[in-house]
């Protein structure tokens, strides 16, 4: 053991460790005192934690709820872009309608009417080619199982060559733009 100021090294008691800190500004009082106690601290932690995970959370359902919102805008953007010509091809389709009459009176008509007909055929696939560029495509379901969403039934027919729920004939083509109907095909159905 050595010796320092005559104490022996183990009896060093250190006076900073177990004085108290006094405040002059306290009159003398402990700080301790006036420190929250650990418990509370713990408990303000907790909130504080709860608060900010509350917050984040939040802060996520809108950023989420803004981006659904963008991305219903664009679908409605690009639908209103993609379906635009909706009315217009409404309109047009009587026109083929007419054309193809006149064609098959052509057709049974006696006389030599070639040049007519094959001027009208000429016109009618101008007039396909230009509708099949802005997407709207012709229903010709001969043959083809019923499909309510394409097709409208105007009547039922047996018919013991061919499978039942199958188009058996065409009365009027059906029309779609992009996929959707514009107008269903009106059709004969072999029945059952």
């Amino acid at each position: 053991m050595t010796v320092e100021n005559g104490k022996p090294e183990d009896q060093v008691e250190s006076t900073e460790a177990t004085e108290q800190v006094e405040d002059p500004l306290l009159g003398g009082e402990p700080v301790e005192e006036f420190l929250p106690k650990d418990d509370e601290l713990e408990q303000r932690i907790e909130e504080l934690t709860d608060q900010l995970a509350q917050a984040k959370d939040q802060v996520l359902r809108v950023h989420a709820e803004s981006q659904n919102i963008k991305r219903r805008a664009e679908q409605d953007v690009e639908k209103a872009h993609k379906f635009a010509l909706d009315k217009f091809v409404a309109e047009l389709i009587p026109v083929m309608d007419s054309l193809e009459k006149g064609m098959e009176s052509a057709e049974q008509a006696e006389g030599n009417h070639e040049g007519i007909l094959e001027g009208m055929r000429l016109i009618q696939k101008q007039f396909l080619d230009t509708m099949s560029k802005f997407r709207v495509e012709q229903v010709n379901p001969v043959g083809e199982p019923f499909d309510p969403h394409f097709h409208q039934a105007i009547s039922m027919v047996p018919n013991p060559d061919m499978e039942s729920n199958t188009v058996m004939d065409v009365f009027q083509k059906g029309y779609t733009l992009h996929g959707r109907v514009v107008r269903p095909a009106m059709v004969v159905v072999v029945a059952s």
